[in-house]
């Protein structure tokens, strides 16, 4: 597991140094997929570098990029190793200059996420953890805060970009901004998490996509975070893969934070 985390350091690193310098050289075009997921050059390069890479590496394993093979059937019966790769989580953050974007990239053997690896390039922040053996960041141990009071916790979450079911969201917002302290609206769902793991934040919720949260769990998980959801999940679903209603924070705040998130349903 050391070599395998020893190479996707590496990797990411090396990703990370491949946006920081396209974007200096203000090398950037972009597109809209689905007209209204913005998607740029340096996420396909980034992309292209990333799964190259493990191919060479490690030819019999799978991967599941999103800018690359968004088919999450790939999680379904496994029988190889799979990597989950954001070649940028933060797009927009990305491509309106903010240094709030990473690269993510986990693996998943025998069905279990078991390596995580998070790169913010613009702050030279490696996020990492193995499963079983504890998080860190930049080599060193990290832990998540022990906030218990919900009054003086600082919650983070995300906006999809298609605002079709936005009504849900705002009475989400309305619970957790009546409870406790405030909101942060980072924009890089990985970045949220791993801060989370980090001690920066008390507690995270978002729905996403398999690979915005595959890493930063596992990091979250191994620096004493309790990681679930507030809706029910699905029983032929694994949680772990799981995408909807995602909640994160320390084992404190877990349980009344998903209670405020199911009452803001009935409002």
């Amino acid at each position: 597991m050391n070599d395998y985390l020893k190479f996707t350091t590496t990797l990411a690193r090396d990703a990370g140094e491949l946006i920081v310098k396209l974007r200096k050289d203000v090398n950037i075009s972009h597109q809209f997929k689905d007209d209204n997921e913005l998607v740029t050059n340096a996420d396909l390069q980034a992309d292209d570098l990333i799964r190259n890479r493990i191919s060479q590496q490690y030819p019999e394993h799978l991967i599941l990029s999103e800018e690359s093979s968004p088919d999450l059937c790939a999680i379904k019966n496994l029988s190889a190793p799979l990597w989950i790769v954001d070649p940028i989580d933060g797009t927009v953050n990305y491509a309106h200059g903010h240094i709030q974007s990473g690269i993510s990239i986990a693996l998943v053997l025998n069905k279990q996420i078991t390596m995580g690896v998070v790169f913010n390039p613009f702050t030279d922040e490696m996020f990492s953890a193995l499963k079983g053996q504890g998080a860190t960041l930049n080599g060193s141990s990290i832990a998540v805060a022990e906030e218990e009071d919900l009054s003086r916790a600082i919650i983070a979450t995300g906006f999809p970009y298609d605002k079709s079911a936005i009504e849900p969201l705002i009475k989400r917002v309305h619970v957790i901004l009546t409870n406790c302290a405030d909101i942060r609206r980072l924009g890089s769902a990985a970045l949220d998490i791993c801060w989370l793991a980090a001690g920066r934040m008390d507690g995270y919720y978002e729905s996403l996509s398999l690979w915005d949260f595959a890493a930063a769990q596992l990091i979250a998980k191994e620096a004493g975070a309790e990681y679930g959801h507030f809706s029910e999940v699905p029983p032929d679903i694994d949680p772990q893969f799981y995408d909807q209603d995602i909640l994160i924070s320390n084992p404190n705040l877990f349980p009344k934070l998903k209670k405020l998130l199911q009452q803001a349903e009935n409002l």
